[in-house]
């Protein structure tokens, strides 16, 4: 394993998600405050090998076929903007579940930028790698810093890196995939429309407190989680669980779901809900995080 580079490639959790628009080349704008896990999936590069791909670990099926992975997508959009890159061997150990609204994909794809800057001795500020990342997918430029951060447009527009209180999370995904392009879909906006309901984003400075970080995302939402409950009425059982455990804070969907997550006061509270939810929901994958 002498030469083998690693790099964490963890979970992105939408904290909030507002979608004020559809714009008139048919993207949606959005507003979200993006904040990453602490463990996610695992994924190596080998430099003395040529470009490849190995999937494994638990959830390596779900992942779909190799040659569309967006490890090697990343990896050949970088290609074409770096003459001589060096390339090599990359093994995803898979353990987030995918098309589940918490940037598994993109988060691989990020980490796969990050190991081939490493590689051939390039900072992450270089403009390549964003211009790789953006032309790889639209949520693995965030995915890039794995920060807290505001993410608005259609994911290209990212503010400063935020520095808020650790949140104790606990993470279920019931084992359902929903497509991004179907919510939006559901949504109904057409190209031009603004949204008509809602309040605007609620402003979220760095250093924000505990207490006022929970005030403003309450004050928030996930504008599409009602389009996912209908596509897949069982996001609308998890929140109902998530509610329901004891001490928690909230209870929201990330991204287009299925995953729902729930933020609670300390790590023993969000511990105690997953035992209870494993024992009662054996089929769902539950993981206690800590966010930020």
């Amino acid at each position: 394993m002498s030469g083998i580079l690693i790099e964490r490639a963890p979970a992105k959790v939408n904290l909030t998600l507002h979608v004020p628009r559809r714009r008139e080349d048919g993207w949606h704008e959005l507003e979200s405050l993006v904040v990453f896990s602490r463990s996610g999936d695992l994924l190596t590069l080998d430099p003395a090998q040529p470009l490849a791909l190995i999937v494994d670990g638990p959830r390596a099926q779900a992942a779909g076929p190799d040659a569309d992975n967006l490890v090697l997508k990343a990896a050949r959009q970088l290609a074409e903007r770096v003459e001589g890159l060096k390339l090599g061997a990359f093994r995803l150990s898979k353990r987030l579940p995918a098309a589940a609204g918490i940037g598994g994909g993109s988060s691989d794809a990020a980490a796969a930028l990050r190991l081939l800057a490493r590689h051939n001795g390039f900072t992450l500020d270089d403009p390549r790698l964003m211009a790789a990342a953006r032309a790889t997918g639209a949520d693995v430029p965030v995915c890039m810093g794995a920060c807290a951060r505001m993410m608005r447009g259609v994911g290209d527009e990212l503010g400063d890196r935020l520095e808020l209180p650790p949140l104790f999370a606990l993470l279920v995904n019931p084992g359902v995939a929903v497509e991004t392009k179907r919510v939006f879909a559901e949504m109904g906006l057409r190209p031009g429309e603004t949204q008509s309901f809602g309040a605007r984003h609620p402003a979220i400075d760095s250093g924000i407190g505990r207490d006022a970080l929970f005030a403003a995302l309450k004050k928030a939402r996930n504008d599409m989680e009602d389009a996912a409950c209908v596509i897949a009425p069982v996001v609308g059982h998890v929140l109902s669980v998530l509610s329901a455990a004891r001490g928690v804070r909230l209870a929201r969907m990330s991204g287009s779901g299925a995953t729902c997550f729930a933020l609670f006061e300390d790590c023993a509270s969000s511990a105690r809900a997953a035992r209870v939810i494993r024992r009662d929901h054996p089929g769902w994958w539950v993981k206690t995080a800590v966010l930020g």
